[in-house]
């Protein structure tokens, strides 16, 4: 039977990436996003049927039961949630302002754990019960960039949020991981080839790689039967200065 996914942030970039390289391997999906036209870009790149686009706001806790309410009904249950939804807004510390403080930790934080939630209690209630949940981390969920606190914080916080839904669901076979991504050359990723700041105050262009290489990390976390878990995946350019003190 066809893997049924819900893939949130599914418009463009990472999302994007996944979607194909799922849809590729037979699965269904369930595109969800803020932008209807970029879903439908989305869903047009995609082989095989069955696939559509939800619009939803994750910070919004009705439009999130919402999107998880037409998944469902559409496809009867959930096997994957990817949960990937996410804003980067940088800034100096003693500058950055609080509403843009909020919307990073709405989306980040708060959006993967209305997400994580509605995927739980899904997954519990259905037959055959369980399924697969991978949150978006990223590099900075280990080491911060510089002026970048709210996305490093929130980014710390979804390991958290993985960690307890790794333990609180291995009683209903729930499997919760998360990938941890490096330059990926997606829209936020591709600044990385024009030059970022650097630890030593420096600017400077990093590697990047293929975000195609993310949906295959992806496909692969899933492959995996419930009773084995990538708790934790990084896949980063091989030559970007993270490892080391570069």
């Amino acid at each position: 039977m066809r893997r049924r996914a819900l893939i949130t942030g599914a418009g463009s970039g990472i999302g994007r990436a996944v979607a194909q390289t799922l849809a590729a391997r037979g699965y269904r999906l369930a595109l969800a996003g803020r932008r209807t036209d970029a879903l439908e870009e989305t869903c047009a790149l995609l082989e095989g049927e069955g696939h559509f686009p939800v619009a939803a706001d994750v910070t919004d806790p009705d439009s999130v039961a919402a999107l998880f309410e037409t998944t469902v009904d559409t496809f009867g249950r959930l096997d994957l949630l990817f949960n990937n939804a996410g804003v980067s807004i940088g800034g100096a510390i003693d500058s950055y302002a609080l509403d843009d403080w909020k919307r990073t930790v709405d989306t980040n934080l708060t959006g993967a754990f209305l997400c994580l939630q509605a995927a739980f209690r899904v997954m519990k209630a259905q037959e055959p019960r369980g399924g697969r949940i991978i949150n978006n981390g990223s590099i900075s969920a280990h080491a911060p960039r510089p002026e970048s606190i709210a996305y490093t914080a929130t980014k710390h916080a979804v390991t958290g949020l993985t960690r307890s839904c790794a333990l609180d669901g291995r009683g209903y076979d729930i499997a919760c991981g998360q990938i941890d991504i490096g330059n990926a050359a997606s829209a936020m990723g591709s600044v990385m080839a024009e030059g970022v700041p650097q630890a030593n105050g420096t600017r400077m262009a990093e590697p990047v790689m293929d975000v195609a290489q993310v949906g295959e990390a992806v496909a692969y976390m899933d492959s995996l039967p419930l009773e084995a878990n990538v708790a934790f995946m990084t896949v980063m350019a091989t030559k970007m200065p993270f490892v080391g003190r570069g």
